[in-house]
């Protein structure tokens, strides 16, 4: 079944169509700088009734005159046919083209990282007659972020890592470092890669902290998500009975759409509120505070380490 990350892990390669350069690079993979790059048809099928498709191929002639192909995949679990569809894809691909073919798999999962990340023999035991070799890119293949300013110079790497760690332990960290490169960034840009940041985290907790922070900290942004998680807080602000109605002046307004925020990533994240100090954050109306309070959540474990001298 085709899930939002699926798609967003190959259509960031869509996005930005030179950023699989940098990414064979990162793996020692040397090629010329790309001259132009087109998208091809992925449909794969022969006259035989056998459908096949590659998740997404880009065409690529470089400045000094190469031309390849780069089949884009997707992959959120071991799949034992998988290799011989790739190997079926990279056959078929230098047949009709003529040229050749670079495999690069995508991956939010581990498990899946190392399964992928060999060559993959088709033949008999003593006597493979075809290997295939993807490039898989996963959380243990791109380091997590650390520098905003570094970030900000490749926001379509930096989503793409983002993405690839959505299940790390470091994700949190991670995310706030690309909140931070993309609240330095042109807003039409960086609307471009929240969105498909939020579609490639989807439904896991970290997508959950990446939607309450497009909704709060990016909240003078106005986008199809961001507006989205606005009326979903608001919606279960009003079922929790927390709701205050209009909120009197802006200011007030953001405090009260933060203090719903929080309350769902201190949720999401399994960290339980008891009654007196839920209404002690329900009583602040300090957004800087607030902004303290929710930057500590992202990667706290405990109460005590998100309100400190608070509590």
């Amino acid at each position: 079944m085709v899930t939002a990350p699926h798609e967003a892990l190959h259509r960031v390669f869509l996005q930005d169509k030179t950023l699989y350069a940098r990414v064979l690079r990162l793996f020692g993979v040397e090629v010329g700088e790309p001259a132009e790059v087109r998208e091809e048809k992925t449909d794969l099928t022969e006259a035989r009734p056998l459908e096949r498709r590659v998740d997404n191929l880009l065409r690529v002639k470089d400045s000094g005159g190469g031309e390849y192909l780069v089949a884009l995949e997707s992959q959120t679990r071991v799949d034992p046919l998988k290799p011989a569809a790739w190997a079926y894809y990279a056959s078929f691909l230098m047949s009709k083209y003529g040229v050749p073919v670079v495999l690069l798999v995508a991956t939010q999962s581990r498990r899946v990282s190392a399964w992928a990340d060999r060559p993959h023999d088709h033949g008999i035991a003593d006597w493979p007659t075809l290997t295939v070799r993807p490039l898989v890119v996963g959380p243990d293949t791109l380091a997590p972020l650390t520098d905003p300013e570094a970030a900000r110079r490749d926001l379509a790497l930096s989503a793409l890592t983002v993405m690839t760690h959505a299940t790390s332990p470091t994700v949190g960290a991670t995310i706030k470092v690309m909140c931070a490169a993309l609240r330095d960034s042109a807003e039409t840009e960086a609307l471009v890669w929240a969105e498909l940041i939020a579609q490639g985290l989807s439904k896991s907790p970290a997508g959950k902290t990446w939607r309450n922070i497009m909704a709060v900290d990016m909240s003078f942004w106005s986008s199809p998500v961001s507006e989205e998680i606005r009326e979903e807080g608001r919606a279960e602000g009003r079922a929790e009975g927390r709701a205050k109605g209009r909120a009197e002046g802006r200011a007030e307004g953001r405090a009260e759409g933060q203090v719903l925020s929080l309350f769902k990533v201190l949720r999401s994240r399994g960290i339980d509120v008891p009654d007196e100090t839920r209404t002690r954050i329900e009583s602040c109306t300090d957004t800087a505070t607030l902004d303290t309070w929710m930057d500590r959540a992202l990667t706290a474990t405990t109460l005590p380490e998100v309100l400190r001298n608070e509590e």
